[in-house]
């Protein structure tokens, strides 16, 4: 079940990509599925989602995405580098005309004192241009996810 509240964010989200023309894909992997899910709840958003990877392994986020060996050797999983190279990869697989990624630790286990758990990264990929930017969410793995997935529904306002 999605909250309402994200619900309305994925309207406005596909309201903002329809006045452009534009079509959205998602890369996914501490949200293993959600951002899509959201997206899918409004009807009629076939109109302007092209539909996501979930990419939940190194290897998946390889394979599906382009990740190199070498940005998940250097950098880690939950990096800028590669959110921005998740968001590039999922633009160029699809076809679409932007892409937002998100990578992070959702807990309870698997933080560290350099990547604490509720740390995300996001990917945001258009036109040739890609930016990062990290949050640190609050709660549980739920809350953590949930907020995830409406952080990465607001990203438009990033291009706006």
């Amino acid at each position: 079940m999605v909250p309402q509240s994200t619900v309305n964010l994925a309207v406005e989200l596909g309201a903002w990509l329809e006045q452009r023309g534009w079509r959205c894909v998602t890369a996914e992997s501490c949200t293993a599925g959600g951002i899509g899910y959201a997206i899918s709840t409004v009807a009629g958003s076939s109109a302007w989602y092209e539909g996501g990877f979930i990419t939940y392994s190194n290897a998946m986020k390889q394979s599906q995405l382009g990740v190199t060996s070498y940005t998940l050797a250097k950098y880690g999983a939950v990096s800028a580098e590669t959110a921005a190279a998740m968001a590039r990869g999922a633009l160029t697989a699809s076809g679409a005309e932007m892409a937002v990624a998100v990578t992070g630790v959702a807990g309870p286990g698997g933080g560290s004192t350099d990547k604490p758990v509720g740390l995300v990264w996001f990917g945001l990929a258009w036109q040739g241009e890609c930016i990062t930017w990290q949050q640190v969410f609050p709660g549980d793995r739920q809350a953590v996810r949930l907020a995830t997935i409406n952080e990465a529904l607001l990203s438009i306002k990033k291009i706006t």
